[in-house]
């Protein structure tokens, strides 16, 4: 396991009576449930930022005019009921 570090955060009262009520129904320590929050929002942004780098080059237009040469590839066949979207 990589060494600890404390980092003490400042939050409001409310937020924090949220995060202990959020970790208790979880069954895990407040710690636990700010490593695992942080973790994943990190996770997350890092996710975004790489998608944001790889599609930086690409235009609406060809994302959408590489999608339709794509799907001129799929066999036209019936959609079955429970995939059909409803229109009231």
């Amino acid at each position: 396991m990589a060494k600890a570090s404390v980092l003490t955060i400042r939050v409001p009262i409310e937020l924090k009576h949220r995060i202990a009520s959020v970790a208790q129904e979880q069954g895990v320590s407040i710690n636990q449930l700010a490593m695992y929050m942080f973790t994943k929002e990190i996770g997350n942004l890092e996710a975004s930022q790489n998608i944001s780098k790889y599609w930086k080059d690409y235009s609406i237009e060809k994302i959408l005019s590489d999608f339709d040469e794509v799907m001129e590839k799929v066999k036209d066949r019936p959609v079955p009921d429970w995939d059909k979207i409803e229109s009231n």
